[in-house]
């Protein structure tokens, strides 16, 4: 009976530790990840009541701001500026900041008569104005007090908060 083999069962090597360990480790990272996720979705929606009755408490109530909306302009405005030693080409893209959808739903409706007021308030600047941070900003300030102006003329409101230079080429 020697002769006969016995059969014999070849055992695999189990799956080695190394795997099971970064497998359990990615499953604690995946739950603890939701986990966190969701702690400070939470944590947002109660922080806001907080700050609401800490406000009430003062005795005052708190000003509601809406938020801030950003308007593009639907082309950049591209103008010539007259210079001493020669004519200068520039490119300004614009986007617009209000509050609110009513002050966006006016921004857009009264898009054509700001792009006709900034272009007039752009083409009044000069080469040495554009030429330098404080040139730019003050541009930047004249305009957004001409579309202001306009706007609470046809309006009623000034409509428009800041206007934001997204874009700046001078050639």
């Amino acid at each position: 009976m020697a002769d006969e083999k016995e059969p014999q069962l070849e055992l695999k090597p189990a799956r080695s530790k190394k795997t099971l360990i970064i497998i359990i480790v990615a499953v604690l990272l995946l739950v603890g990840g939701g986990v966190g996720g969701w702690l400070l979705l939470a944590g947002g929606e109660e922080a806001a009541p907080a700050a609401e009755q800490a406000a009430s408490a003062d005795g005052q109530a708190a000003p509601v701001v809406d938020a801030a909306l950003y308007v593009g302009m639907p082309r950049a405005f591209v103008f010539n500026v007259a210079g001493k030693p020669r004519d200068r080409l520039v490119q300004i893209k614009v986007q617009l900041m209000v509050r609110g959808s009513d002050a966006e739903g006016l921004a857009k409706q009264h898009t054509p008569l700001i792009e006709g007021t900034l272009l007039r308030v752009f083409s009044a600047a000069t080469v040495p104005q554009l030429s330098t941070v404080e040139g730019k900003d003050k541009l930047r300030q004249d305009s957004v007090e001409e579309v202001r102006r306009v706007l609470t003329e046809l309006t009623g409101k000034p409509v428009v908060e800041q206007i934001l230079f997204t874009g700046f080429v001078m050639q």
